[in-house]
């Protein structure tokens, strides 16, 4: 079954001048066509494309509408919390005793505001991760908060932090594992059932859900029971901006293995929650490659991808290649990629060492996390900061302090822009920007304008001086955010980008000059 997806496709636009450095959009007098029979954000590539076909094809990607949103977020939190929290570990067993679960102190509030203070845009909550145990009160499953004494059975740790997140200002994710313990050792996930038509929602004995959606899509027994609760998650708890996959099998015997119905679960997930970006088993995200936190010096978003079983995207690549979407990549792929594909990065890491709260870890340093910033949004991709409640329901204290600590630092290094405002020149490849005084910069950040796809390979960074222009710094691409560190102010009163080597014509969003105050 071919997964179900509404495409976003933007006609192309024109930069003109403009006062400043916030670059003004026109229409275009004539938008260049979409490739036919295909969407802009997936085009197919064959064995016989040339490599100047293969970076024509690159060219011409361009992101969804869900995509262009989800890479403007440039900062996520994730929030790792369940029974592993009060057993210690961090992969559970699926057998836990769900009275374990004793957050006596909740405060999602007290998550939300922390993250908002931290200048985070989205937050994950793992609503159910390996072990099986549900933080709501699921109809599938006994594995959950309602089989907890905590709040006489009662609680509904989803619904008080979607609630939570949304009255602070946050977009709400949710990861549900695809693997679940729990679930094998009832003989559902793993059970080598085969795929058939399933009517979801899957109807119960005493269901109070007013009338809904009904689907009926191909599915195992596990991939149904996944289903009902996705519907569950994204029919009763608003709106959801993302939804969060990995592709673990948990700790099951090696020889099962549960083939996840990726499409199926596309499908409900694309007409319930259209404006939700899929990762990183999904078609929208896809995973940095590490869990440090640290994308590649140069961070493509349109990288070569092959469709493995029941329509899940994966890398042609390995998933730690040093080079994703560059030319070499490109045809080091070829053998095995059908598609190029608008897939960008996220960076995933945990404040602690640990991605459930353990009370002998402290959180990273102020400059870790700072290192981590410009070694992710610097590079094109989303940052996603884990930061584990504890056991009693509350983000710890110091973790608080550090998020706080953590925006306060990244707003010293990005002080005011001092190019808004000044004089603005482009040509084709340059813009050139007269701050009218000589002003020292130390940082500068960019970004392309992605609705006309990722274009530039390389430029450089010149700054007037003694009458004549002078290098200052170079690298690659630069995508939806690439900030440049220079290791010591540069005085000029005027600075100009050049591109040196690009796809297609470059669109520029950003030409921003900053002084750190450190």
């Amino acid at each position: 079954m071919a997964v179900s997806r509404r495409l976003f496709v933007t006609a192309a636009a024109a930069l003109v001048a403009s006062s400043g450095t916030s670059l003004a959009l026109v229409p275009a007098a004539s938008a260049a066509p979409a490739p036919p029979d295909e969407p802009w954000y997936r085009i197919p590539v064959g064995p016989d494309d040339s490599p100047d076909e293969l970076v024509r094809k690159a060219s011409q990607v361009r992101p969804t509408e869900r995509q262009i949103a989800w890479q403007a977020l440039e900062r996520t939190a994730f929030l790792h919390f369940g029974v592993n929290t009060f057993t210690g570990l961090e992969w559970g067993t699926g057998d836990e005793d769900p009275d374990v679960f004793q957050p006596v102190g909740l405060d999602t509030d007290q998550w939300a505001r922390a993250l908002r203070d931290g200048g985070f845009k989205l937050a994950i909550l793992t609503v159910k991760h390996h072990d099986g145990f549900v933080l709501y009160p699921s109809r599938y499953t006994d594995h959950s908060v309602a089989s907890s004494s905590w709040q006489d059975g009662r609680g509904d740790v989803l619904r008080s932090f979607a609630d939570s997140m949304r009255r602070h200002g946050l977009k709400v994710g949710v990861y549900i594992s695809p693997a679940d313990e729990n679930q094998y050792l009832h003989g559902v996930y793993a059970n080598g059932s085969a795929r058939s038509e399933r009517t979801i929602p899957t109807p119960v004995p005493g269901d109070d859900r007013p009338d809904g959606p009904t689907f009926t899509l191909p599915a195992t027994d596990y991939g149904a029971h996944m289903l009902d609760q996705l519907y569950e998650v994204l029919t009763e708890y608003g709106p959801v901006d993302e939804v969060w996959f990995d592709g673990a099998q948990g700790r099951i015997p090696p020889d099962k293995v549960e083939t996840y119905d990726w499409d199926s679960w596309y499908t409900l997930i694309r007409t319930l929650a259209p404006d939700a970006a899929v990762a990183v088993s999904g078609p929208d995200v896809r995973w940095v490659g590490n869990e440090g936190g640290l994308a590649r010096e140069n961070e493509w978003s349109v990288v070569p991808v092959q469709e493995k079983a029941n329509g899940r995207m994966d890398f042609a690549l390995s998933y730690d290649a040093p080079d994703m979407g560059g030319r070499d990549a490109l045809v080091a792929a070829q053998p095995v990629a059908d598609h190029l594909q608008w897939w960008p990065a996220e960076a995933d890491v945990s404040i602690r060492d640990g991605w459930f709260y353990h009370a002998d870890q402290q959180p990273k340093s102020v400059q870790q996390l700072t290192d981590i910033y410009f070694g992710s949004v610097g590079r094109n991709a989303v940052l996603l900061l884990n930061v584990p409640p504890d056991d009693e329901g509350r983000l710890p204290a110091a973790d608080v302090a550090r998020l706080r600590e953590f925006r306060e630092r990244v707003d010293r290094e990005l002080p005011e822009d001092l190019a808004r405002g000044a004089r603005t020149t482009r040509s084709p490849g340059t813009i050139t920007v007269d701050l009218g005084r000589s002003r020292e910069i130390d940082r500068i950040r960019l970004a392309e304008d992605t609705r006309h796809g990722q274009q530039v390979e390389s430029f450089v960074i010149e700054s007037h001086t003694d009458g004549a222009w002078k290098h200052v710094t170079e690298a690659g691409t630069i995508g939806a955010s690439r900030i440049l560190l220079l290791p010591t102010p540069i005085s000029a009163s005027r600075w100009r980008l050049r591109v040196t080597a690009s796809r297609r014509t470059p669109h520029l969003a950003r030409f921003e000059l900053h002084r750190s105050h450190l």
